[in-house]
């Protein structure tokens, strides 16, 4: 049998950091960085007699988040001891959420290629991290830091209800999308903010029954799962084909060797020996206390997108694009806003602004520029000042340099654009008198001469030219 006759089933933990400012169950600050063991005290150390008191605004983000995915809000729920033994967990338990989680049954909506689908969340509870060990490169042994151990997590579970590396890659970016959205979370993956525990199975199309699941751990790039995914699921068929079992694992993945391997047995809830924490109470949270985080929600993607096809008449294409990214949105609006031109701003967003991105590996939170920066190079572009080939060598000027502004750029450079009659005609008669052959294609039909010749006279100015100006006076020239 081929992979085709095989259908991948996956599941997604989310882990996003909180963006409060302490942590979740003291006043040590959250922020990244910072010299190690220096971000902690005796509560996020475990020192004998410290208690936990729970930072309130955790609770607030998470029952944010839940709205937000559609969840029901437990009016009731508590705080749980899962019990392991970790050289970065100080207390040999972290303090997390078992039977009576903060948010329950609700839902993402994902686009594929056979249209919109529901993806199910199970839960979405709130949790402490865990600190960090550095690894001696010489292998000499490892140092612990704890700056991160209590820092605020909600952990977003989906039901099995994501078919492949594909799906799971979109289900990830609209988490990510709507956490940006609702301002819980920074979702820096670099920074291990945003990571996800993948669990993968494989089954024979048609079979209802579910395959055995391995988990991949602590996965905190797109490109890292789907070639995790695409792996293991590959490697669970090969097995299966050759008479061997599935095993129930925790796995780790190679991004270098591009291999998953074994980490440990996967446990489950009983192996973790849950109990209610004794020194935090129930948490009671009123119909009231939900509707006023209701109230603070912003505008989602989903409604956003919608807004955009209708509003501003952008094709669904280009609305999902825009809308993927709280970042683009809100440059997107910006700009539309100062110069009115939505589908021209949103291909510069989608094209020039978004290669930029991928081509140097930078998120779009990284925009140096601001919106009324974009509708700038676009009005200049719309008088005429400059031509769409100047504006290409502007907009890196506006990532790399440190002047933002469009116009300052160009005058800076020299970029204005020429647009005097008498300056245009000069050129065109040169290119003209430079390619005679070009002058008897033309007249001969060939309607690719007209371009070549414009193309000559932009290379004559340095892409200065005005382009409607150099094709109204070639015409009038080759048409005499």
């Amino acid at each position: 049998m081929s992979r085709e006759d095989y259908e991948v089933v996956m599941g997604l933990e989310i882990h996003a950091e909180l963006s409060t400012k302490t942590k979740i169950f003291c006043s040590c600050p959250t922020d990244f960085g910072g010299e190690p063991n220096t971000h902690c005290c005796p509560v996020c150390m475990a020192m004998p007699g410290a208690l936990p008191v729970l930072n309130e605004k955790v609770v607030e983000y998470a029952v944010k988040a839940g709205l937000a995915m559609n969840c029901e809000i437990a009016e009731n729920c508590k705080n749980d001891r899962k019990n392991y033994f970790y050289p970065d967990l100080p207390k040999s338990y972290q303090i997390s959420q078992f039977d009576k989680p903060l948010c329950n049954h609700g839902y993402v909506e994902i686009d594929t290629k056979d249209g919109k689908k529901k993806i199910r969340i199970l839960r979405i509870h709130i949790e402490e991290d865990a600190g960090k060990l550095n690894h001696d490169e010489y292998g000499r042994g490892s140092f612990v830091d704890l700056n991160r151990a209590g820092v605020p997590l909600i952990e977003i579970v989906s039901e099995p209800d994501i078919r492949g590396p594909e799906e799971a890659d979109a289900y990830f970016k609209k988490i990510k999308s709507i956490l940006e959205y609702i301002e819980v979370s920074d979702c820096k993956m670099q920074e291990g903010s945003l990571r996800a525990d993948v669990n993968v199975s494989v089954r024979k199309k048609g079979d209802p029954k579910l395959g055995t699941r391995t988990e991949m751990k602590n996965m905190n790039s797109f490109r890292a799962i789907q070639n995790a995914v695409n792996y293991e699921a590959q490697r669970q068929i090969e097995v299966i084909e050759s008479g061997g079992k599935v095993e129930q694992e925790t796995l780790r993945w190679d991004e270098l060797q591009g291999k998953t391997f074994s980490m440990r047995d996967k446990e489950d809830a009983q192996d973790y020996r849950y109990f209610p924490e004794p020194d935090l109470g129930m948490i009671h949270i009123s119909k009231e206390y939900i509707e006023n985080v209701k109230k603070t929600l912003p505008e989602l993607p989903e409604s956003r997108k919608k807004r955009y096809i209708e509003e501003y008449k952008l094709p669904e294409y280009d609305a999902n694009i825009l809308t993927s990214s709280k970042y683009f949105s809100n440059l997107f609006e910006g700009a539309v806003e100062k110069c009115g031109s939505a589908k021209a701003v949103s291909n510069w967003i989608m094209s020039d602004i978004t290669g930029y991105l991928n081509e140097n590996e930078i998120e779009p939170e990284k925009i140096p520029f601001t919106a009324e920066n974009l509708a700038e190079l676009i009005t200049l572009i719309d008088k005429g000042t400059i031509s769409s080939s100047i504006a290409k060598k502007v907009l890196p000027e506006m990532f790399e340099g440190e002047e933002k502004s469009p116009r300052e750029i160009i005058e800076k450079n020299g970029w204005v654009q020429i647009s005097d009659e008498g300056a245009i005609k000069e050129v065109v008669a040169k290119v003209l008198e430079a390619n005679p052959q070009s002058i008897i294609d033309y007249k001969a039909g060939k309607d690719r001469a007209l371009g070549f010749l414009v193309g000559q006279a932009m290379k004559e100015t340095k892409g200065k030219a005005n382009p409607g100006m150099l094709n109204k006076m070639f015409l009038e020239e080759l048409n005499k």
